[in-house]
């Protein structure tokens, strides 16, 4: 049974048509009254003696139909129209239909994935729709720090993920290049210039202490001598504060392409006020009514949208705050330029400030579920059971190149991608630089260079495994390696609905699980005569699961090592 390739990518979606066939039938035949055809849902048993695939349509039909929903599977279970693809259909108490998929049908699936190659896994749930995911966005006032990197894995891989799913991914920074924090950064880096130069210049009140400060001014004055000296306040600050801006991007971007993340667009909040975005934004608000005057400041009406309170857009001094801004980022977005769909990742610290942003999304009538905000949790680094609170160097925060540049960007992916962003974590030092099987980082990556090494040590023996029969593969843990690999279709499309890519280094773990396993229990490369075209089959599975697991590190952008 060679097994004919999966269409779509997603073995579940075959066997939801096999439900939906059956329903039309029993509809057809007068078995089941139903106006509408209802919608089609299986899901994967947690245990394995339940098949692979089960539906509780049964169950969900039984009121409205009034028939038991086990005699309702038992029945439905008559209809489901034969393949090659499940070997047995049976209905289970207390109104289940479950699926077990035929082993050889499943060893057919290894030509589909060869066949598919890199692409395998992408489908096509987005069908080009644009989504704009925005990320880490620190303030250009410091460097990355440990507490950024969480959220700038999850963007990063999510935006692999949704591309993957067939969407179009813009990937953008959004420099807060605005407003009192910028000010004070300026006049950090002016007092720290004057003092380089031997004048006294206190730092100002709220202003930036940090070594990197110094240490920025330091290389401006090498760069442009004293000339800053002879300006006024306002001009110097102007000047040397957009020289220390640009410098602070460069260095946050250099920082993320540490950790392999980069962006597609850097939009600078500035803009908004030049290109009159803001202005727009605010014309349109108040055009719509939910903008008020009192106390000397401007207010949005939130409070007439279900939120408790009101919130002010433009202070008494004239300047606007925060949200405002955000307002006009996201009419930018969502209006100017037009995105299907916005995710934002924001830090802990932003929790409260989700719901009064989707209320201004609906007083600019705009759907508030075009907006998507993920909120990403603290991080505790831990060395074994100590708390790293500082960074060795500077004793101040622990910076993302520090992290790096200690446990390697590998592993920072992985770890920080393993749990869900909205549970606090803890990311163990000594565990991330284990080169053992402790360390899933280390076990995943193995289990793909132990490929490659299997794979590279065939083609030095001119081994052409082109014409192998994947029909020999009936060992059980070369049926379990080949369900393992058909689930990444379907996780990719999951993960893209859900926004959930913390599911992926669990899946690669599992990959590499069954991969070892397979490894342990059947010999790939054999000097009998009798076991080639045993060790031709193999070697196509051994190919296959390279594929897979490239794949899936590469969603993860993670390295696939050839050898370690």
């Amino acid at each position: 049974m060679g097994g004919k390739a999966i269409v779509s990518g997603i073995v579940r979606d075959l066997i939801v048509d096999k439900v939906r066939a059956a329903v039309e039938e029993a509809r057809g035949a007068g078995v089941l009254s139903l106006d509408t055809l209802p919608d089609i849902a299986v899901e994967r048993p947690s245990n394995p003696e339940h098949g692979d695939f089960a539906s509780s349509l049964p169950l969900r039909l039984a009121r409205a139909t009034r028939i038991s929903p086990i005699i309702m599977a038992e029945e439905l279970v008559k209809l489901v129209p034969p393949g090659e693809e499940v070997d047995r259909v049976w209905a289970a108490p207390p109104g289940f239909i479950n699926f077990r998929l035929h082993d050889g049908w499943l060893a057919g699936q290894v030509e589909a994935v060869r066949e598919a190659g890199a692409a395998y896994g992408d489908v096509r749930l987005g069908q080009g729709r644009s989504v704009i995911v925005e990320f880490v966005s620190v303030n250009p006032t410091g460097p990355v720090h440990v507490g950024h990197t969480r959220g700038a894995v999850l963007g990063s891989t999510l935006a692999r993920v949704l591309a993957a799913a067939g969407f179009s991914v813009t990937r953008e920074y959004y420099v807060n290049d605005a407003g009192s924090q910028m000010d004070a950064f300026y006049a950090s880096i002016l007092a720290r210039y004057k003092q380089a130069l031997g004048r006294d210049a206190p730092l100002p009140p709220g202003g930036y202490v940090g070594d990197y400060v110094a240490e920025l001014a330091a290389e401006i004055l090498e760069e442009q001598g004293d000339r800053f000296l002879s300006m006024g306040e306002e001009e110097a600050l102007q000047e040397l504060g957009a020289l220390g801006r640009r410098k602070m991007v460069s260095l946050i971007r250099s920082d993320l392409e540490h950790i392999r993340v980069e962006f597609d667009s850097w939009f600078s909040e500035d803009s908004l006020y030049r290109d009159g975005k803001y202005d727009q934004a605010m014309e349109t608000l108040e055009g719509r009514g939910y903008v008020s005057q009192r106390e000397g400041a401007r207010w949005f009406a939130s409070s007439a949208l279900g939120e408790d309170k009101d919130n002010v857009l433009v202070r008494s001094t004239g300047a606007p705050t925060y949200f405002a801004s955000d307002i006009a980022y996201h009419y930018d977005k969502l209006l100017e330029r037009g995105f299907g769909q916005a995710i934002d990742i924001w830090g802990a610290d932003h929790q409260g400030h989700v719901s009064r942003l989707k209320a201004a999304m609906a007083a600019l009538d705009l759907d508030p579920d075009r907006l998507t905000i993920m909120i990403s949790q603290m991080v505790t680094l831990k060395r074994g059971t100590e708390v790293v609170r500082a960074s060795k160097r500077t004793g101040e925060f622990i910076t993302l190149r520090e992290l790096v540049d200690e446990v390697g960007a590998d592993a920072c992916r992985y770890f920080f991608l393993a749990r869900t962003p909205s549970t606090q974590m803890e990311f163990d030092l000594e565990l991330a630089k284990k080169e053992s099987t402790e360390n899933p980082v280390y076990y995943v990556q193995y289990g793909h260079a132990r490929i490659a090494g299997i794979l590279n040590n065939a083609r030095a023996q001119d081994i052409d495994w082109t014409d192998g029969d994947v029909s020999l593969l009936t060992h059980p843990s070369e049926v379990a390696l080949v369900r393992k690999m058909l689930l990444l279709p379907e996780l990719v499309e999951n993960m893209a609905r859900t926004l959930e890519p913390h599911h992926l280094p669990h899946y690669a773990l599992e990959l590499a699980t069954a991969f070892h396993w397979f490894y342990e229990n059947c010999r790939v490369l054999s000097s009998n005569p009798e076991d080639y075209p045993m060790t031709l089959a193999r070697l196509k599975l051994a190919e296959a699961a390279k594929t897979v697991l490239s794949k899936t590190l590469y969603l993860m952008d993670m390295t696939a090592p050839e050898k370690m």
